[in-house]
């Protein structure tokens, strides 16, 4: 934060998710100065809590979305090509079934205009018999089956892509800091020159000075905050489950019609387990509260038995439920399924330049756009940084964590039996990616609480532990940020 304080930026971003630390990278790799602050921690809110999906938006088609599916194929292949470790093909099966909202000719005119999209960006889709369908997921519903098609998308760790993003953000001489608040916007003559910040940790305060402010606080700019926005924007609350893969069986991803409301959602591959999402609902709830309903958590388990009926899937089988809340741009659509996932970027009279909408898919285009608003304001020359060839890591953390496990071998014992998280990982987390809680590094840089049925509580007292020296905390500070852990799993994984 003395940092902060100590100098004068070209632009300040306030908010560290996905959209906040791709403008922060993007114009730290267009030469300006840069700061970026996050009140909690990078992707604490909705880029932490999506359904881990870099895909085209096919589903997009079906409302007419073409230049939305067009962008998102385009940056599917980029993040393809610049965080191949992050960002990896994932093979979706779509099975059709007698009577279904959409059926075999509206799906084959369907993925021909989305192959055509990709203009060869991605693997052939291909049309499937009964047969062939059932070799690829033999736990499909077998009644009234009539073939399916597969098609290709990708899946990402949305928490390491935003981390991996800020760190690089920093790797380019952005100073990015997080659990820091922007409390207030500072104006001189009516122009935005400034926030006001305070630590979260420490109640440090001080002012940092910036040419031009940036919010990307996403949907927390509907929550009262002290930052003006000047962009509607409405709330719609997703939830995922993840329930053990092998009660399941899925192969790969399956793409699914809701037996309950015709929705289009997901069963999706994730290690040891399957995650079921998502729902789409309007929402007032505060983001920082916002977490899975019983109603929500009936909704996904009726529409995967629908599916996989073998699997019988009930409550008890519900290994972590989690929400988060698009920001869409706000709409008089009843139903937030056909609602724009596009974005929008305005500047209100003081010159705080907003962004809201868009999805995680998107990102780097979308902070493209911020940072071009961002040097037209300062009376730059746009000029376009190589965010879509640069790798956006020099080193996978893989191989750092690998490195750091080297030659003690309680660093690379894992923290919970079957799962591949070990000490090494919450060093890393420290030392690498800007982890300063428990709930920093288990449930985002480890999402180790999202795999366990405690949520790591069991492991929390021992992960203080590995990470205390690096953090400074006493006894006492352990026991605090243990408790801190306990409260903040019980916020986010509760089901009411």
């Amino acid at each position: 934060m003395r940092e902060l304080f100590d100098r004068d930026f070209d632009v300040l971003v306030i908010g560290g998710g996905i959209t906040g630390c791709g403008v922060a990278r993007d114009a730290a790799m267009r030469g300006l100065s840069v700061a970026l602050v996050e009140r909690d921690d990078f992707a604490s809110g909705t880029s932490g809590r999506s359904s881990r999906l870099i895909h085209g938006g096919i589903r997009y088609l079906e409302h007419g979305r073409f230049k939305l599916v067009h962008e998102s194929i385009r940056e599917r292949q980029i993040l393809l090509t610049i965080a191949p470790h992050l960002v990896k093909p994932l093979a979706f099966t779509w099975p059709i079934y007698q009577g279904a909202r959409i059926g075999r000719l509206k799906l084959s005119a369907g993925l021909a205009l989305y192959q055509l999209m990709a203009l060869g960006r991605s693997h052939l889709p291909s049309l499937l018999g009964v047969k062939k369908t059932l070799e690829r997921e033999p736990s499909l519903q077998r009644n009234r089956l009539k073939g399916g098609a597969v098609y290709y998308d990708a899946a990402t760790d949305d928490s390491r892509l935003t981390v991996a993003t800020a760190v690089s953000a920093s790797d380019n001489g952005a100073v990015v800091v997080n659990h820091v608040s922007a409390t207030r916007i500072l104006r001189a003559s009516e122009k935005a020159i400034g926030a006001e910040l305070k630590s979260q940790n420490t109640s440090q305060t001080g002012d940092v000075r910036a040419r031009v402010v940036v919010n990307a606080t996403g949907v927390w700019q509907n929550a009262g905050n002290a930052i003006d926005h000047g962009v509607g924007s409405r709330g719609s609350k997703g939830v995922h489950i993840a329930v053990p893969r092998e009660r399941i069986g899925n192969h790969d991803a399956v793409t699914m019609i809701s037996s309950v409301d015709g929705r289009v959602m997901f069963c999706l591959p994730a290690g040891r387990q399957a995650i079921i999402g998502t729902t789409d609902t309007w929402t007032d709830e505060a983001p920082e509260a916002v977490h899975a309903s019983m109603a929500d958590v009936d909704y996904l388990l009726r529409s995967a038995n629908s599916y996989f009926p073998d699997a019988r899937l009930a409550f008890e089988d519900v290994v972590s439920a989690w929400a988060g809340i698009r920001p869409l741009v706000a709409t008089q659509s009843n139903n937030p399924t056909s609602a724009s996932r596009e974005h929008s970027i305005v500047a209100d009279a003081s010159g705080v330049i907003s962004v809201t909408g868009g999805k995680l898919t998107t990102y780097r285009a979308m902070a493209a756009e911020v940072v071009d608003r961002v040097q037209q304001t300062l009376g730059q020359n746009i000029r376009r940084a190589p965010t879509d060839t640069l790798p956006l890591e020099t080193e996978s953390s893989d191989d750092e964590i690998r490195r750091i496990g080297q030659g003690d071998p309680q660093l690379t014992e894992p923290l919970v039996a079957g799962l591949v998280y070990t000490p090494a990982h919450l060093i890393h987390g420290v030392k690498r990616c800007m982890a300063k809680t428990l709930s920093d590094l288990l449930i985002r840089r480890l999402h180790l609480a999202f795999e366990t049925h405690d949520h790591g509580k069991d492991v929390a007292s021992l992960a203080a532990e590995v990470v205390a020296p690096l953090l400074g905390w006493d006894e006492r500070a352990k026991r605090a940020r243990i408790s801190e852990y306990n409260a903040d799993v019980e916020r986010m994984f509760a089901i009411s």
